[in-house]
């Protein structure tokens, strides 16, 4: 039996998708060059089109951080499939940079971005899916939205 493609292994989460994010300003959602798809800074868009927003550290624990970060790696997804049609056009995850929207104390920045980097881990596989990452912590993001993450992937 093959491999689960990571179109089904999605399927398999049994997840919702947010609708892909329409821009915020001059910039594209996500651009292809080459073999390289960049996917510009995402916010944690819910289903329903509203953003989880707060201060980690402040409004929420380091733990819902993380569940703001993957519903972040969940609207990359959706950007990724109406970008280039389908999951399985990605043969890796090249980076992530993940900015959290935090205290100044708070200093668990790669606990929350791991929301996002497990996602792709399951999509892609524990190679595949993990790339380099970056996480750090921001004064403030835009419309007080607690993590934003933007990513690179290679293209099959």
């Amino acid at each position: 039996m093959a491999d689960p493609t990571p179109q089904q292994r999605l399927e398999r989460l049994g997840v919702t998708l947010p609708p892909a994010p329409k821009p915020a300003g001059v910039y594209k959602p996500g651009l292809v060059v080459g073999r390289h798809l960049y996917v510009s800074g995402h916010g944690p868009l819910r289903a329903d089109g509203t953003m989880v927003q707060g201060l980690v550290g402040r409004d929420m624990d380091a733990d819902g951080g993380k569940q703001a970060a993957r519903q972040v790696g969940l609207a990359i997804l959706s950007t990724v499939i109406s970008t280039v049609g389908s999951l399985d056009k990605v043969s890796r995850v090249i980076k992530v940079l993940g900015m959290v929207n935090s205290t100044p104390e708070f200093d668990r920045h790669p606990h929350v971005i791991n929301g996002c980097s497990e996602l792709f881990a399951e999509v892609w596989g524990p190679d595949a899916g993990v790339g380099v990452r970056s996480a750090v912590g921001m004064g403030s993001l835009p419309g007080g939205i607690a993590v934003e993450i933007e990513a690179v992937f290679e293209l099959a």
